[in-house]
């Protein structure tokens, strides 16, 4: 799944396109996923994360460390 975020788990949401004469069609609602690429201190090198623009937000306020950390938790590999 590539509209898929690894910190929040954000995936994209499904609902309806409703015209003028109120027909109704399919359509997804894709997460903001942005490629993000950051040093990780510990093991001394940069890690790429795809990452929703909440969970960038996420990262800057309990750190890098702390975020891998959940991420490795929920079973990702990074």
């Amino acid at each position: 799944m590539s509209a898929h975020c690894m910190l929040t788990g954000a995936q994209p949401g499904f609902g309806n396109r409703i015209s003028h004469s109120h027909r109704r069609t399919s359509r997804r609602f894709d997460p903001n996923i942005q490629t993000k690429r950051y040093w990780l201190p510990g093991e001394g090198r940069y890690v790429r994360l795809r990452l929703s623009a909440r969970a960038i937000r996420t990262v800057d306020a309990i750190g890098v460390e702390a975020a891998v950390a959940r991420i490795r938790a929920r079973g990702e590999k990074v």
